[in-house]
């Protein structure tokens, strides 16, 4: 039963498509591999009729196993908010050390003076690296694709990562997405939007150079071309795609006055647009949210343009909730730029697309008893997924899954700007 919630610009059309969606998951639609209703198997992903907006699909993610239980993490954006975690520039580092109280030592002779302790070697700021401190007493869990502002340029994270309570200051790999400013803004970086309700993240486009090419001319490129569509589509006038301001081989996009990718979300005009974009999933997010709790609801799988494009799947309904408005708003940037058309996929499609064979290549990272990141490569997809070590936990925190565009460069190593 193949339930296609559509919204159109009336508010009745509005109510009337959300309390179809409503009814399919009160009523308990789960949907098998062959696109019918069906019972979700133990610890598999199933999809649930999708809601729609314009260019953008949503297709709610089930999942038969029960939760593993509350999961222990803090968000990014809570943790920045709360003031627990602190992210500044490479060459502030030494402000950033935990201070250790000396070691007791039985006196057993006598007094020899301690060594006196080396400093620290100093390290400029760096494009590619930030210092991250989790000073709360819950481990830190960190998206690729989540944005931080401030410092010298804004950034981008890399990939995803777990950083354990209480830590050391580490390396946080990043992609620079403000091209053309090195100076100064703030001390330390803070979230991507001030109220909770305007959060974002960069858009897949952006996403995928950051995570697949991890190279920092691929970035730029993409936050170039993703802002001049935005800036086109928020318009209320005519701007040529590849207008800029300065001539053609500068960073400020015309209609934006900016090289920010973070600034250019936050101009009205694009906020009004993505919210426009974004408004089926986030007008009755709570009661969405409420039932798709019920459901075991656990990700969503997404489609741009009728297009099977990202997946983005948690280990419980609570981290989806968590990171709903981030991700449907990024969704939603995404739906606003041009490209080919397709027709609309149907559950079964969105199904193949999570079923489908994770095999080919693999790589791994991550750090002893606190995560593994986990790179599979396969034809034109690629999952990604992020599992936590920590003690009580050993499952799967975040996967996220997607269609490769274009032609993709994959390098071992990210490129390194410095």
């Amino acid at each position: 039963m193949n339930i296609l919630v559509r919204f159109g610009k009336g508010s009745f059309a509005l109510a009337g498509a959300a309390l179809i969606a409503l009814f399919a998951f009160e009523h308990g639609y789960r949907v098998s591999a062959a696109g019918g209703l069906g019972q979700v198997p133990d610890d598999s992903f199933r999809v649930l009729a999708p809601i729609q907006s314009g260019n953008l699909l949503l297709f709610p993610v089930v999942r038969g196993a029960k939760a593993p239980g509350a999961t222990p993490f803090l968000t990014l954006d809570e943790g920045i908010k709360s003031e627990q975690v602190e992210v500044t520039e490479a060459g502030k580092v030494r402000g950033l050390v935990r201070p250790r109280m000396a070691p007791t030592i039985p006196f057993d002779g006598p007094y020899r003076p301690s060594p006196n302790p080396q400093p620290q070697p100093y390290r400029g700021d760096q494009v590619n690296t930030l210092v991250l401190v989790n000073n709360s007493d819950k481990p830190l869990l960190l998206l690729a694709g989540e944005i931080v502002t401030g410092g010298k340029q804004d950034r981008v994270i890399a990939k995803d990562r777990i950083v354990p309570a209480g830590s050391d200051p580490i390396d946080l790999g990043v992609f620079c997405i403000e091209p053309g400013r090195w100076t100064d803004d703030t001390a330390t970086f803070g979230a991507s939007a001030k109220a909770p309700g305007q959060s974002f993240m960069v858009q897949p486009t952006v996403r995928e150079k950051a995570m697949v090419s991890k190279n920092q001319q691929e970035v730029w490129d993409s936050v170039h071309g993703a802002m001049n569509q935005l800036a086109v589509a928020a318009s209320p006038r005519a701007i040529s795609p590849s207008t800029s301001i300065g001539g053609p081989r500068s960073n400020v996009v015309a209609g934006l006055g900016t090289s920010s990718y973070a600034r250019a979300m936050q101009d009205s005009n694009v906020s009004a647009k993505v919210d426009e974009a974004a408004a089926p999933a986030m007008k009755s997010r709570e009661q969405v949210l409420a039932q798709l709790r019920q459901q075991h609801a656990v990700g969503i799988v997404v489609a741009v343009r009728g297009e099977i494009v990202w997946a983005d799947l948690f280990a419980d309904t609570d981290l989806l909730a968590r990171y709903w408005t981030k991700l449907v708003r990024s969704y939603a940037a995404e739906s606003l730029l041009e490209g080919e058309r397709h027709t609309a996929p149907t559950i079964a499609e969105a199904q193949h697309f999570l079923d489908a064979p994770e095999g080919g290549t693999e790589t791994s990272e991550g750090r002893v008893a606190v995560y593994r990141y986990r790179e599979l490569r396969s034809g034109r997809t690629e999952t990604f997924v992020l599992e936590s070590l920590l003690p009580g936990t050993g499952y799967d925190v975040h996967i996220s899954k997607l269609k490769l565009r274009g032609e993709m460069r994959r390098i071992s190593s990210p490129q390194i700007y410095r």
